[in-house]
């Protein structure tokens, strides 16, 4: 199964910094982690005017344009971009440059934060796209290897440094891991894509069970380190992530060469490559166990190649002292003038105190994960006077703004409702997670965003007061693959269609009783059940409705619940809304997507992720 290593893909060396070949030059800006080199700009540039013209084909230049985080859309002649904020780090000038990116080139006029902490930009044609990639890069951001078979997005805890559960802040090593796998020849042309979390303690905020390689903080004699997990992942076949190692050293690189070693082995597992759908690192994990693949991992450790790396740690690892930074305590602070009521309720639901005294991180919930130009610049202001410029996207697409004096909390969160930003809840029931649906992938089914909004509206609706049903996560993917991560969600559905006679319906898959809170990864059970997706909202209420008149205490949660009644239950009670309806005058909407005004047809593509 395995071959020889392709010889030229081996690193090349440590010549003249700042080249293709050698691009290290690495300065410890906040924002500024992977470089950025400027003839890939001018090959970028190349490339797609040749393509333009017609002189090479689409399917030669598609490898070359996801190197560049440049994705294909299900609609004809326009572009996705993703911009890599690694460990969601981002900077005001950044956010600026966003909003004059989307504002320019977006028609919709708006950017998207993912669940990988990633920002989208959508809708852009093909020569604008070259602009746009060119004007981000001057406030050093990069969409370098955001699509493809490579080492994607670094994610992280967004209160990684600042959490009071931490054993240490993970965030200079993520730096440094991006930094080293970014362009290395090793990781171009990998059976597919690498996703990479780091977590600073055992509640694992960056879910380190869904990942291909994941850190999680560790110390031993007060040496800091990593154990490292491998093989996890959600889509058509979810898996956690084993630990390969209980503890690797940090500072003298060795979790760089563990992880450069654990990946050798998976670019050389050549009948991966046959069906690119299932070529994840994952199923060589689950296929020989992990026993098996630290043995390799170990035999690795030994080759030759290790010898021609340099590990240093000093060179990579991106140092920025965010509290040296922070902001003074204002002079002057604004308070709640008579009914404190909404402003208490935000700090309830998106203020956590940080472990330095005085300070306090807020995040903001961000509806759908889309931002405006107007929102974009407004936050920008927000991080410049009250957080010393600091704040991280988060997995939820939500944004953490760190630093905020406490004193100032009432007047951030003035600002953030000046800017349609000062909703409370973030992380809670309304907090509803999608991808992005038909609105624009390839792999779509269903218009899971327009399910979004009908789903938040009927939670909005029943005003749930109940603090352990506001605890309930909802998510919903457009297709089986899970880029909203459904199958962790206490109630995840994706999206599927049903057939009517001659006619097609949309509609969901549900999971119940899925978990990624608290340091433990669990997949929810996949019921036998098909919603038609007008339906899909009532069947969450059900669901709900459910768990507070079934549990068996005032404080037990809805997991524990849903495994006590069982998943017959669950899909006893929506039975009746599985039931196609024939096509006619009043079911007519049933036929129509959320967010649509033509009957429905599954127009499903070939998405770019495993080409």
């Amino acid at each position: 199964m395995e071959v020889a290593v392709d010889q030229q893909k081996e690193q090349r060396g440590k010549g003249r910094t700042g080249t293709l070949e050698n691009p290290e030059r690495y300065d410890n800006v906040p924002g500024h982690i992977i470089p950025i080199i400027e003839r890939e700009f001018d090959d970028f540039d190349n490339e797609a005017e040749t393509f333009l013209a017609g002189k090479i084909a689409e399917d030669e230049f598609i490898g070359f344009r996801l190197k560049q985080g440049v994705y294909g859309q299900r609609q004809p002649d326009v572009q996705m971009v993703r911009v890599k904020l690694p460990f969601g780090g981002v900077t005001p000038e950044q956010m600026e440059a966003f909003a004059d990116v989307v504002e320019k080139w977006a028609p919709l006029e708006k950017g998207h934060i993912t669940t990988r902490q990633n920002i989208q930009i959508h809708h852009v044609p093909l020569r604008d796209m070259e602009s746009l990639i060119r004007e981000i890069s001057a406030v050093g951001l990069s969409s370098r290897e955001g699509c493809g078979n490579t080492v994607r997005n670094v994610t992280g805890d967004p209160w990684a440094g600042i959490a009071p559960d931490e054993i240490f802040d993970p965030t200079p090593y993520a730096g440094a891991y991006a930094r080293y796998f970014v362009r290395h020849p090793t990781t171009q042309l990998m059976p597919r894509k690498i996703k990479t979390s780091f977590s600073g303690s055992d509640e694992d905020r960056a879910i380190a069970g869904i990942h291909d390689v994941a850190f999680l903080s560790r110390e031993r004699d007060g040496v800091k380190g990593f154990e490292i997990r491998v093989g996890g992942g959600t889509s058509i076949m979810p898996r956690i992530a084993p630990t390969l190692y209980d503890f690797v050293e940090a500072d003298n690189g060795d979790y760089l060469k563990v992880t450069e070693a654990a990946l050798r082995i998976f670019d050389r597992q050549e009948w991966l490559r046959v069906n690119r759908a299932r070529a994840r690192i994952k199923v060589l994990v689950d296929k020989i166990g992990i026993e098996a693949f630290r043995e390799q991992v170990d035999a690795e450790l030994e080759g030759d190649w290790v010898a021609e790396r340099d590990f240093d740690l000093e060179r990579l690892r991106f140092d920025d002292d965010e509290e040296a930074n922070a902001p003074a305590v204002p002079p002057t602070a604004a308070s709640p003038n008579g009914d404190r009521t909404e402003f208490d309720r935000f700090v309830e639901g998106n203020v956590q105190t940080q472990r330095q005294e005085g300070f306090s991180a807020v995040e903001v919930k961000i509806y759908r994960g889309d931002l405006t130009p107007e929102q974009f610049r407004g936050l920008a202001a927000i991080m410049r006077e009250y957080t010393g410029g600091y704040a991280r996207s988060t997995v939820q697409q939500n944004l953490v703004l760190r630093w905020v004096r406490d004193e100032a909390l009432y007047d951030v969160w003035q600002r953030l409702t000046e800017l349609g930003l000062g909703e409370a809840g973030a992380r809670e029931i309304t907090d509803v997670v999608s991808c992005p649906g038909t609105d624009s992938c390839k792999m779509g089914i269903t218009s899971s965003m327009g399910l979004n909004q009908a789903i938040k509206e009927r939670l909005e609706e029943m005003e749930i007061t109940d603090g352990l049903t506001r605890k309930i996560h909802v998510k919903m993917s457009g297709c089986p693959n899970g880029c909203s991560q459904h199958h962790i969600a206490n109630i995840g559905f994706y999206g599927a269609s049903l057939k009517v006679g001659d006619r097609q319906v949309p509609a969901y898959i549900p999971h119940i009783g899925g978990n990624y809170e608290g340091g433990e990864v669990v997949f929810g059970t996949r019921l036998k059940s098909r919603i038609p997706a007008k339906r899909v909202p009532e069947a969450v209420e059900r669901w709900v409705r459910l768990y507070e008149a079934e549990r068996s205490s005032a404080d037990e949660e809805f997991n524990p619940c849903a495994e006590r009644i069982g998943a017959a239950r669950f899909e006893e009670e929506v039975k009746d809304l599985t039931l196609p309806a024939e096509f006619g005058l009043e079911t007519m909407q049933q036929f129509i997507d959320w967010n649509r005004s033509s009957p429905y047809k599954v127009e499903r593509g070939e998405g770019e992720c495993a080409i």
